[in-house]
């Protein structure tokens, strides 16, 4: 997959989120980052993000730890499925850009980010240990779990 330019995301919504784009961040080679989207999710008629929800538009070494969506929900917000909804927004737009699958990952011992997979009907992979050079095992990740949730619109090789 070739990175072609970011693309007109308007407020994706659903009813219960919505996503404000905050900024779209250019590929680092040097520092395994590929283009990334960041949004804020808002609640209803919200006044202030519930979170924050990412989509990261290629593959790099770092986002076999990273993963292609990230997310965060403040505590107050949490409970409310929001990270899921938020998910559920981006991967038409990882869909767009000729994606093919997205991985999400997780700290292990995060069962609420867990669960969020579990409920998007995102694939257990695995669980891998993150490499001390890498930038998130400097700030303490040590291991993640890896979800994957595949492009429906994609076709497959029966094989």
């Amino acid at each position: 997959m070739r990175f072609a330019g970011f693309l007109a995301v308007g407020v994706p919504h659903d009813g219960t989120v919505e996503l404000h784009l905050r900024a779209t961040l250019p590929a680092l080679p040097g520092a395994q980052r590929v283009p990334c989207y960041t949004f804020d999710i808002y609640p209803p008629h919200g006044r202030e993000p519930a979170g924050m929800a990412c989509l990261r538009v290629g593959d790099s070494p770092l986002i076999a730890y990273a993963g292609h969506i990230g997310y965060a929900v403040e505590p107050a917000f949490r409970g409310r499925h929001y990270a899921e909804h938020a998910v559920r927004l981006l991967l038409p737009l990882a869909w767009r850009h000729g994606m093919e699958r997205v991985l999400i990952t997780a700290a292990p011992e995060n069962a609420a980010s867990r669960r969020t997979c579990e409920r998007l009907g995102a694939r257990l992979l695995d669980e891998v240990a993150v490499p001390p050079d890498c930038e998130m095992y400097q700030s303490g990740a040590r291991s993640r779990v890896r979800y994957v949730i595949d492009n429906p619109y994609e076709e497959r090789d029966p094989r």
